[in-house]
């Protein structure tokens, strides 16, 4: 058996193997060319299994969540993909939950607030999973992850695992330890939330305003989120849009007639296609404004 034959039987007592995955049908943006190796887990147990047997045969690892906030490149990714599908949640009591990350933020953030259940209110629109919440600090409306965050389990590149409170994770405007590298190649296996008891028809009430200020200002079809994290200057969008790229095209790549920090996917668009409307939209504002846009999408895979 030779080294990714062992690699692959390593992985299908984890989850599911698939070879030469296309990651178009794994993104919010319809967008990517093949994983090499894509594997679903739907356990954090699983999840750590499969991370520490590719790192084991020295593969990179990409932990997938929803496919939302990513730009997968025209040639794929290298080495394994993990398709995380760990789904358990457990009430603590006292208004905490421990769960994995795979759970989607928004379903489990509208669960929450039916409840009763404050905190979360903010987040019933937002695409992703738990764990993508956790490593970007995901937040809208004035609201962030680090208001109802109490721990996280991280996985670490020895395959052992720890509790880390939410105080070490450095959880800032979009971002993290765990974007800014100071925990390299880990990732989350779960998180414990505390929320807080309110008036269920008050919170619903609120994330029913919220999703209509989201249906009024954000495109709707394929695309991965807002593009560009919000400079301190002004929203990304007004710098966008002024500098003329408000429904500019490149094949069936757009930037939102709606939203201009929205790119979308209008038919077949390619990553490279977005990716020159992305360089294009930060040549300008820099040249017009000297701001820098900084991206809030990754680009992720063989760039």
């Amino acid at each position: 058996m030779t080294a990714p034959e062992r690699l692959v039987a390593q992985l299908e007592a984890a989850g599911e193997v698939r070879r030469a995955e296309p990651m178009s049908r794994h993104t919010t943006f319809g967008i990517g060319g093949p994983a090499d190796i894509f594997v679903t887990v739907r356990s954090a147990a699983a999840l750590a299994r499969a991370a520490t047997a590719a790192r084991e045969a020295g593969a990179e690892i990409f932990v997938l969540g929803s496919g939302s906030n990513i730009l997968v490149s025209d040639a794929g990714i290298r080495g394994v993909v993990l398709d995380n599908r760990s789904m358990a949640e457990r009430d603590q009591g006292g208004a905490r939950y421990l769960v994995e990350s795979g759970v989607s933020f928004a379903a489990f953030a509208r669960r929450m607030c039916r409840l009763g259940l404050d905190g979360l209110a903010w987040a019933a629109g937002i695409p992703g999973t738990l764990g993508g919440a956790v490593v970007y600090n995901a937040g809208a409306y004035g609201g962030c992850l680090a208001d109802v965050l109490s721990r996280a389990r991280i996985l670490h590149r020895d395959g052992s695992d720890r509790w880390v409170d939410a105080s070490e994770l450095g959880l800032v405007y979009r971002g993290s330890a765990l974007t800014r590298e100071r925990f390299p190649g880990q990732a989350v296996l779960e998180c414990e939330l505390s929320l807080t008891p309110g008036d269920a028809a008050a919170i619903t009430a609120r994330v029913a305003e919220f999703d209509r200020r989201r249906l009024a200002a954000q495109p709707r079809g394929r695309n991965a989120g807002s593009m560009f994290k919000n400079p301190p200057e002004s929203p990304a969008w007004k710098l966008i849009e002024a500098v003329g790229l408000r429904g500019a095209r490149r094949g069936d790549a757009a930037i939102s007639e709606k939203h201009c920090n929205f790119f979308t996917n209008e038919g077949a668009a390619r990553a490279a296609d977005v990716a020159a409307l992305v360089g294009e939209a930060e040549r300008r504002v820099r040249e017009s404004f000297g701001v820098t846009l900084e991206r809030e999408v990754a680009f992720v895979g063989a760039w």
